[in-house]
């Protein structure tokens, strides 16, 4: 049966041109229909003579872990069923700025959560605002009892493991919202060096058109490709979302290949140096993948993995001690491409008042690269796989493991990701152990999960945050990456805000 309330906005636009009645449009989730949506429905419609209400798209909202519990398919049916609305439609953007610019409606309405549109963090209730008000509509602010869908569904619908509830209750004991986000907005203090490869990201979509005809290997078509900042490159776009000003430390390629994209992406709040590593290319990572699935096909590098000259190796020390100035936390991520040699490790840990690290296992370094190159540290981010090669076990109980490595190399904070089993930290002072479960059950691609979690834990660890809140947040801007394809995107500290209000609401 056709639902003769739902259109997509190309013809419900058609539908309503020409007409005289008053539109109004109300723009939300509405993940779990309640009295509180009714009433504002009703109210809504009480002023206007057509009431349109436009849906986010599931991939825009973010309203935490296992949201929406409703798909916007199954969204957009119920609200039809209600009398007072009179059409449905799909936004498929972040915000109702374009369902605004297409409609126009006479009124657009908004729950009272909007009555001071300088608290909406997204600052979307502005751009709508402004959208409306072009198109000679009126912001319309209804008077309907509030209620928190997220609060009804995290009481209800169970969408959190036991394991996460109980870290949640933790933190809801010692914390309410607005304190955490007053400890996250004081980031913005911190002013981290970030030190480490750059490389290019580089996604080529295709679609596989089977066997060779005559020779045995698979055969792509390639549909479109797309590029992204990724290693060292990639933290310092994420540390920049919650850092008001910043230090980046990298090579690129001799003939600086790739600088102009490079220094395009750098953020621009940030201080940079960028040496041109002698006989070697910018490292770029070629990734081919099925485009329909996302899986990866086939990976092709283009790098040269020795390590630097001496007279560069002086270089990049002299660089480090002037970028590193007013910087008492050291973000490193080693990615075994010939960068950190030994002499400038020891230079890192030795002057840094604060050092985050990351020892990356890849196909280029791996049997080569190893933990024990670092003592001494603060904070160390590797996963279980590293872990278990660095050990040479693969059935060793994992928090053996994890005391071993800490204890022989003197780490303070050392954090192990697990995948979809989330991540388990150890402090050594107190000989304690922290646990949480994967916010993220599908994961689109893993890449850059590891840079996500070092970037948001090493700024928690070093302004002294909660253990616990520490592991939610950086988990949470986890789950972030691994729902995006590689480096696409960097963390969003809005996102990651709105998710953390919903989560403790």
């Amino acid at each position: 049966m056709i639902n003769k309330k739902i259109f997509n906005l190309k013809n419900l636009v058609y539908k309503l041109s020409g007409s005289k009645k008053k539109v109004g449009l109300c723009h939300g989730v509405f993940d779990l229909l309640h009295l509180g949506h009714i009433n504002h429905f009703k109210e809504a419609k009480k002023n206007c003579d057509i009431l349109v209400v436009s849906v986010t798209e599931d991939k825009y909202v973010s309203k935490g872990p296992g949201r929406p519990v409703f798909d916007q398919y199954q969204r957009m049916e119920a609200l039809s069923n209600l009398e007072s609305i009179d059409y449905v439609v799909l936004s498929n953007k972040e915000s109702a700025v374009e369902t605004i610019n297409k409609i126009k409606p006479r009124f657009y309405f908004k729950g009272p959560d909007y009555k001071i549109s300088s608290q909406d963090m997204t600052k979307k209730i502005l751009l709508e605002r402004k959208e409306v008000e072009k198109n000679s509509g009126k912001l319309f602010i209804t008077k309907s009892e509030k209620y928190s869908s997220s609060n009804l569904i995290n009481k209800q619908l169970n969408i959190f493991s036991q394991n996460q509830e109980t870290l949640i209750n933790k933190i809801k004991k010692k914390y309410n919202f607005d304190k955490i986000k007053k400890i996250i907005n004081n980031f913005k203090k911190s002013v981290p060096i970030i030190v480490g490869e750059t490389i290019i990201d580089q996604y080529f979509f295709c679609e596989a058109l089977g066997k060779s005809g005559k020779e045995p290997m698979l055969v792509l078509r390639d549909s479109f490709n797309e590029t992204y900042f990724g290693g060292a490159g990639a933290i310092s776009k994420h540390t920049a979302e919650f850092c008001e000003k910043q230090k980046f430390l990298s090579i690129v390629g001799e003939k600086k290949d790739n600088i102009a994209f490079i220094k395009k992406n750098i953020p621009k709040n940030t201080s940079y140096y960028l040496l041109p590593k002698e006989n070697s290319p910018t490292i770029l990572k070629k990734r081919f993948l099925d485009e329909v699935t996302k899986s990866k096909v086939l990976g092709v590098y283009s790098l040269n993995d020795e390590l630097l000259s001496k007279k560069q190796e002086i270089l990049l020390k002299k660089k480090f001690k002037v970028l590193s100035k007013n910087s008492n936390l050291t973000i490193l991520s080693d990615y075994g491409h010939g960068m950190i040699s030994k002499d400038f490790r020891k230079d890192l840990i030795k002057k840094s008042k604060f050092i985050a690290v990351n020892v990356q296992v890849n196909a280029a370094n791996i049997g080569f690269h190893t933990l024990k190159d670092y003592r001494s540290i603060d904070f160390m981010i590797i996963n279980e796989i590293e872990l278990r090669h660095e050990m040479r076990t693969k059935d060793k109980k994992i928090e053996i493991l994890i005391k071993e490595l800490s204890k022989n190399q003197n780490i303070k904070y050392l954090v192990v990701t697990r995948g979809l089993s989330g991540a388990i930290l150890y402090e050594k002072k107190n000989n304690k152990f922290y646990f949480t479960e994967a916010f993220s059950k599908n994961a689109l691609d893993k890449i850059g999960a590891g840079d996500a979690m070092l970037s948001i834990m090493s700024i928690c660890l070093y302004n002294k945050v909660d253990i616990n809140l520490s592991l939610l947040i950086s988990s949470l801007a986890a789950a972030q990456s691994v729902n995006t394809i590689g480096n696409k995107e960097s963390i969003s500290k809005v996102k990651l805000l709105k998710e953390l209000e919903h989560i403790l609401s």
